[in-house]
């Protein structure tokens, strides 16, 4: 079964873990990777913006990334949070396979 990562990044690690935390116990992802105090410089309202936020990598299939797109967006403080989904290719296959069998079919 093909895999993606769903990648998003969050105001701080507390909120990245606790939306991580509900995305596993649902088996919507297998893994969640969190990435603390990443530096952010972006336009927003016409205005250049710096912050500093959390990165999460979301390890989960072809068929639940919708899913699980719509979770985050769903819990996000964000008004237009960053959420986008990568296709993999390719990777251990033992690796992939343990993410097919930690997430359940919708």
């Amino acid at each position: 079964m093909p895999a993606r990562i769903v990648y998003a990044t969050f105001p701080s690690v507390a909120e990245a873990e606790a939306m991580a935390r509900t995305l596993v116990e649902a088996r919507l992802v297998a893994c969640a990777n969190i990435l603390p105090e990443m530096v952010s410089i972006y336009r927003w309202e016409g205005q250049i913006e710096r912050g500093t936020e959390a990165v999460m990598m979301l390890k989960t299939t072809a068929e639940r990334a919708a899913e699980v797109v719509e979770a985050v967006r769903a819990a996000h403080p964000y008004d237009v949070p960053a959420i986008v989904v990568l296709p993999l290719e390719g990777g251990l296959p033992a690796y992939l396979a343990w993410i097919a069998g930690e997430v359940t079919t919708g």
